[in-house]
């Protein structure tokens, strides 16, 4: 099993409901004023029947939402992509002016209440099962639940810890006259703690076959990876921390990074739990076992069809793909499914064009030939899209590319299924005019949604050519852990610990998959460097880079820079001209490309404090154990 199926959580949440009335119309042949409330059953009835049980199980996956396919996107407060709707909260975050009591956005992924909300359900499930109290005499049975429910509450106070810090570890079921106010516990107990869950997570589902939907021994293991990558990296080291982030008192920081032990140590117990989810499935992963670099165009497609994770029809788009997932949500027709296409496509498709790359992001894609790009190369400049890392072109939309049909709505003013950025020279009935792109924001197909940074989003959008609509929903999972990250947490690890060969070796089988060259230097800090532009391109769009440069303290220099875009425009050839409807031809305009910053939806700025989100003003006045994370 990788992932969650809504379809097998659906049906079963279906025979949830059956089941409730009819419990509740025997209860009411007893006494009508005697009624358990019509959206609950009894805990002693649930845990009384396996499929019930499973049913309450299905509904602890709720805490998973769409992640990076969700309208607003983490990558919008990194230096990834720019969100293009004002007053939702992710300029507050970006520009610095967080606090408690104007938090900014907050995903439901990483809500405090919310998932709290669901370590609670796991917390009823381990201790229905751990305490015999239930009715369940299959002990498979109560393994595979008892392994989800720690799996998920791994998952569920990572997500905490990742964003606050140490957080409260509640492990009982509270009722409502219980004493709710309890202290924060410090970043190493919570580590422990999360580390304990996923052992156990890994024990009890260890050879077990799950259905599509559930979590699994492996990605119990990948849990533990990530977790010990964060807690060996310098955010959560008190002399690292601190000689980077002054202020913070002395009381609070181990709720935020460990104040006694060795760095070193933690890196190589990184490194360990990294080789155990490599070791652990010759199943998993795709094309890793290459020797040499594939073609520019495979490795777009290789690419490509790991984003896909086996949920698209698109040409060239290889399914087998799919082993690179470890744990993933899936969505699945005509149940359910997501419009990232929808929220992110261009708005010359009728698009709302939400999470824009910005041009810190395609900037650091390199060349082919692994060199890096340049606006101050001539030659680069007049052609920047072309002999690009392979990823970029599964990775980004730009003026020109090619993408798929539009509809008939927009009239068929595009023949040549292209994207349109720029302003162009254009004959229309025999006089010279200057024409807006159909994906710009003075476009004449709803400029509103057209984009500021002159990209689109690409990566998890499904290419296939059939899926045109706006609201036309896809099937592409979304990977909440895949196995690559596993490999670059390795190469982290193993950089850090000085043990460069292996790290070269890992990190050039990632670049051969993709069609980039090998990496032949063993110096440990230009590793580090390499490793860490490797990790930003590869992990695109896949909610990695918000955390990643804050546990390497790097945030001020890199989502604390301003947004940059590029602007184009494109001329006629002396002696060439261009009838409408416009299309990209470099044979007839010339194209010029200007780079600049863009300051007016959001001035980026950093603050130190948000290496940390604050905890809310509510929350904190319900509980006042809490202590504060600095800067707030």
């Amino acid at each position: 099993m990788k992932g969650i199926d809504m379809k097998t959580i659906k049906k079963n949440i279906n025979l949830y409901t059956l089941l409730l009335i009819m419990v509740l119309g025997t209860a009411c042949k007893k006494d009508f004023l005697n009624v358990t409330p019509p959206n609950q059953l009894s805990a002693d009835v649930v845990w009384s029947d396996p499929t019930l049980a499973e049913a309450y199980m299905n509904d602890a996956y709720k805490g998973l939402v769409n992640g990076g396919l969700s309208e607003q996107m983490l990558a919008s407060v990194s230096d990834e992509s720019l969100f293009n709707h004002t007053g939702r909260g992710i300029d507050i975050v970006n520009t610095g002016n967080v606090s408690p009591t104007t938090t900014g956005w907050i995903d439901d992924s990483w809500n405090w209440d919310r998932m709290y909300l669901y370590i609670r359900t796991c917390n009823t499930a381990i201790n229905r099962i751990v305490s015999g109290n239930n009715s369940i005499s299959d002990q498979a049975k109560k393994d595979q639940f008892l392994g989800e429910a720690y799996f998920l509450r791994a998952y569920y106070y990572q997500q905490l810890l990742r964003f606050y810090g140490g957080v409260p570890l509640i492990t009982k079921v509270y009722n409502i006259t219980d004493d709710l106010k309890v202290k924060r516990n410090t970043y190493e107990e919570c580590v422990n703690f999360i580390l304990k869950d996923c052992d156990e997570a890994n024990r009890l589902l260890s050879g077990k076959t799950m259905d599509q939907g559930r979590a699994t021994a492996l990605a119990a293991l990948a849990i533990k990876s990530r977790v010990l990558l964060y807690a060996a990296s310098d955010l959560h080291d008190k002399a690292k921390l601190t000689a980077k982030v002054g202020g913070i008192p002395d009381q609070t920081l181990p709720l935020l990074c460990y104040t006694s032990g060795n760095q070193a140590d933690r890196y190589r117990l990184a490194q360990t739990a990294a080789k155990a989810v490599m070791d652990a499935d010759a199943r998993t992963g795709y094309k890793l076992n290459l020797s040499a670099p594939v073609s520019a165009s495979q490795g777009t497609i290789n690419y490509a069809s790991i984003a896909m994770g086996g949920g698209s029809k698109a040409p060239n788009i290889d399914p087998s793909a799919a082993s690179e997932i470890i744990f993933a949500k899936y969505f699945l027709l005509p149940n359910y499914a997501v419009t990232p296409n929808l929220y992110n496509g261009p708005n010359g498709y009728h698009n709302w064009g939400g999470n824009s790359p910005i041009g810190l992001l395609v900037d650091d894609y390199d060349m082919q030939d692994g060199t890096p790009f340049s606006w101050s190369n001539p030659l680069e400049k007049a052609n920047p899209y072309q002999n690009r890392d392979p990823r970029f072109y599964a990775t980004v939309l730009y003026d020109g590319a090619d993408w798929k049909p539009r509809d008939k709505v927009s009239g068929n003013v595009d023949p040549a299924n292209q994207i349109q950025t720029g302003t162009y020279d254009l004959m229309v009935s025999g006089k010279l005019t200057s024409f807006s792109g159909l994906d710009t924001r003075n476009s004449s197909l709803e400029n509103w949604n057209g984009t500021y940074t002159g990209y689109y989003y690409h990566k998890f959008t499904d290419p296939d050519p059939n899926i045109i609509d706006q609201n036309m929903p896809q099937t592409i999972p979304w990977p909440f852990f895949r196995y690559t990250e596993a490999v670059l947490n390795y190469i982290e690890a193993s950089i850090e610990l000085g043990d460069t060969g292996p790290a070269v070796a890992w990190l050039n089988k990632i670049r051969f998959r993709v069609g980039m060259p090998a990496v032949t230097t063993t110096d440990q800090a230009s590793l580090r460097t390499i490793y860490r532009h490797e990790r930003r391109i590869e992990m695109a769009f896949e909610e990695q880079r918000y955390h990643d440069v804050r546990r390497w303290l790097i945030a001020n220099e890199t989502v604390g820079r301003k947004v940059t875009i590029v602007t184009v425009s494109g001329k006629f050839k002396p002696g060439k001209t261009q009838s409408a409807p416009y299309h990209y031809d470099p044979s007839v305009y010339d194209y010029t490309y200007t780079p600049s910053e863009y300051n007016v939806l959001e001035n980026r700025a950093w603050n130190n404090a948000l290496y940390f989100r604050p905890i809310t003003r509510d929350e904190m006045n319900k509980n006042n154990l809490l202590v504060q994370n600095p800067g707030y």
